[in-house]
């Protein structure tokens, strides 16, 4: 796991907000090096592991370190390896440092940061200098490899640097010529490394303009995401919604013994995305048991579990404070707080942001999951009882024509969510129509007709309650999602109607030829075979 790049894209823009100073953005790599090589130290993590550290506590830095001297070293190493005033270095890795701890810990999961740290240190410790080795405890730098597999050189001394003369002139000139061999020996590894084919830095560059052109264009390494399980209760207290986002078959069986166990095999309709770009770890998995029947106890409830974080809303004020109550006394290491007011407008800036973020991060030949899911991310907010895409969304869906022509082979499926406030039958309308309206947009960007089909599920597949103002606004959606066989499938099972015009010139479900992926109704295959004459 490469640690440093994830706290570089989740830590670094709400450290240096619209300063984009490579050399800021570089101190800081370096800084969440040294900064989790202390951590991986027990002694250290044992004098805060209890605390409730707040994001902008900062001070904590100086719980880290409680050295002055150390902390100054720090600070004045770093700004001169990069050309960074002092006083603005000692502001940046204290206003990092928190926002770094809550990071790490979100990805240790259950595991105990230091033990996490140390079982994944070829994430960080390659991008620590020497000079730190006098900052950390001794071994902190030894202990681990520099690289998969690559032992720290021999040549390379782990002892804290003594910055002081020595008094006795004779000691010091005793020690010269073993200084002499220690400087030969770290040249000769130093030359030896050079020589190899992919040799690993010693620490963060300062990136280049002409090395930043370089590397444009190439794919970038996906940051975790930490797992989540968003569900809703209905007005029985039934299992109304289910989604999770996990990094591993495990963890997904995990959540789904919990869920059964109080759900029942309602816990059986809860849909799963299961990628290597979410944690395999969720804080509160061991919690769920405990949770999840305090949950099921009200109904009409939304319940997002993410990190250390749980969020629930209800449509009943009172029921909502007490439930907040409950559920954190069940889990008082989660944070349990109540979902704010509805503000449309942020939501929408956020997703698409959030979603601009997701494309900038794909790169050269991405993998069309990550496409649909980069896609999925924005919200869509039509006006009541229209299907007209907001002007809003279009700079992004312009950009997404450009980003689908360098995955040719990549069929996409576009799929409209309503909420519950009208008729089925009016809302299965509305629900396809809008998707429709989504791919006549890319169609008429110059997007491939032939690479995009449809679909419209009504109120039929909620992700939050429909009670609540903010449940009833996300349920509300498109999404993306790639077009394989086990869609079709899917959408067979469901009983819904798939959108090809392209494969389907007649535009006639119905009819007695087999020429679209609709269900015909007299056709034995129900339109999961596509007649030959479809693809001439």
């Amino acid at each position: 796991m490469d640690i440093i790049n994830h706290l570089t894209r989740t830590v670094s823009p709400a450290v240096l907000g619209d300063d984009h100073n490579p050399a800021k953005k570089n101190l800081l790599e370096q800084f969440y090096a040294i900064f989790a090589a202390r951590l991986a130290d027990n002694h250290t993590h044992d004098r805060f592991a209890h605390e409730t550290i707040a994001r902008d506590d900062q001070g904590f830095y100086d719980r880290v370190w409680t050295e002055d001297t150390h902390r100054d070293q720090i600070a004045r190493e770093l700004a001169g390896k990069h050309n960074v005033d002092v006083t603005a270095t000692r502001g940046l890795i204290a206003m990092a440092a928190p926002l770094a701890y809550h990071e790490i810990k979100s990805l240790a999961g259950s595991t105990p940061v230091p033990q996490f740290l140390n079982e994944n240190a070829d994430g960080y410790q390659r991008h620590i200098p020497i000079w730190a080795t006098a900052v950390l405890p001794i071994g902190a730098v030894a202990a681990a490899p520099v690289s998969t597999g690559t032992p720290i050189s021999d040549t390379v001394s782990t002892a804290p640097l003594q910055r002081e003369a020595e008094k006795d002139g004779s000691f010091m000139k005793a020690l010269l010529p073993i200084i002499g061999l220690i400087i030969l020996g770290a040249l000769a590894w130093a030359l030896l490394r050079g020589c190899q084919d992919n040799p690993e830095p010693v620490g963060t560059p300062v990136v280049t303009e002409q090395q930043a052109a370089d590397n444009e264009g190439q794919a970038v390494a996906a940051e975790i995401t930490p797992a989540s399980l968003r569900i809703a209760t209905g007005e029985n207290n039934e299992l109304y919604a289910c989604r999770m986002n996990v990094g591993n078959d495990t963890l997904q069986s995990n959540v789904m013994s919990a869920l059964t166990g109080v759900f029942g095999d309602a816990a059986n309709n809860c849909r799963a995305d299961i990628d290597d770009s979410f944690s395999i770890d969720m804080p509160a998995t061991a919690q769920l048991a405990t949770i999840l029947p305090i949950f099921k106890n009200v109904p009409n409830a939304s319940m997002l579990v993410k990190g250390d974080t749980i969020t629930v809303n209800a449509a009943d004020t009172a029921a909502l404070t007490k439930l907040v109550s409950d559920l954190q006394a069940a889990a008082p290491a989660m944070t349990v707080i109540a979902e704010g007011p509805l503000n449309e407008q942020t939501e929408i800036t956020d997703s698409l942001t959030a979603s601009e973020a997701a494309m900038d991060n794909l790169g050269q030949n991405p993998d069309p999951r990550d496409v649909a899911r980069a896609l999925s991310l924005q919200v869509v907010n039509f006006e009541v009882d229209k299907a007209v895409i907001p002007d809003a969304n279009k700079a992004l869906l312009d950009r997404a024509v450009k980003l689908m022509e360098q995955v040719p082979n990549m069929t996409l499926m576009i799929i409209g969510h309503t909420d519950k406030t009208a008729d089925p039958a009016y809302n299965m309308k509305l629900s396809e129509e809008r998707a429709q309206a989504m791919k006549d947009y890319l169609i008429a960007q110059g997007a491939d007709p032939t690479k995009l089909m449809t679909k419209g599920m009504g109120e039929t597949d909620p992700i939050a309650d429909n009670s609540t103002e903010q449940g009833r606004f996300r349920n509300r959606r498109i999404e993306f999602v790639v077009y394989d066989e086990t869609t079709a499938a899917n959408a067979a099972n469901d009983g819904v109607a798939i959108s090809n015009e392209a494969l389907d010139p007649d535009l006639n479900p119905l009819d007695s030829n087999n020429d679209d992926l609709m269900p015909d109704a007299d056709d034995a295959s129900q339109g999961t075979a596509l007649d030959p004459a479809a693809t001439n």
